[in-house]
């Protein structure tokens, strides 16, 4: 017999649940390798959230494949000489205007959505959409605190995968919460040896 279109869609769902584990695992560690694990996840729920319209998730999961591509060279490449990216600590203003630039563009996307699209939960996915933006771009950039802000966008993710059937990625999201705790005791560690690198 041929596997339905649900099937297909759960065979995805888990792949890309096993590989988005890895990657954030290997992130835990520092260890490059995590955007080849990124890269191919991210291409995989491209379509799977499309599918189950959460259209801006999807939208999102092409931003996530790009940016696996800029991880990689960043975290081989960039910083000083090649050693690679240093974990960095921002300042707490940094934070009030990373979270003002997040809620003001969720506002306008989720309204946006509501008026054109069917997607589901516009005004969530918007904002963990545009929060996760925002957050990738922190990883690359190795700051510390992009971990705490994933507690919170990986938790309201988690929501919005149970409202859409989604079991196998909600599942992943609440490891992930778990697992950004990990990881921030992790890059704290290290950040930590480095009296020299100041906030930014």
């Amino acid at each position: 017999m041929m596997p339905t279109w649900l099937d297909l869609l759960l065979s995805l769902e888990a792949l890309a649940v096993i590989l988005a584990l890895a990657y954030l695992l290997l992130a835990a560690r520092e260890n490059p390798w995590c955007w080849l694990f990124a890269f191919i996840s991210s291409a995989l729920y491209v379509e799977i959230l499309w599918e189950v319209s959460l259209l801006m998730e999807s939208v999102l999961n092409i931003f996530y494949v790009v940016m696996a591509v800029v991880g990689w060279y960043e975290w081989k490449r960039g910083g000083n000489g090649h050693k690679g990216v240093q974990i960095v600590s921002l300042q707490w203003w940094h934070h009030v205007a990373l979270l003002g630039i997040t809620l003001l563009l969720a506002a306008l996307n989720g309204w946006l959505l509501s008026l054109y699209t069917s997607a589901a939960r516009p005004f969530v996915d918007s904002f963990v959409s545009w929060g996760s933006v925002i957050t990738t771009i922190l990883v690359v950039r190795k700051v510390l605190e992009n971990w705490l802000y994933w507690l919170l966008i990986d938790g309201l993710s988690a929501y919005l995968y149970i409202d859409r059937d989604l079991y196998l990625t909600a599942l992943l999201f609440g490891l992930y919460l778990i697992i950004v705790v990990f990881g921030y005791f992790q890059w704290r560690r290290e950040w930590r040896k480095d009296p020299l690198v100041a906030l930014v």
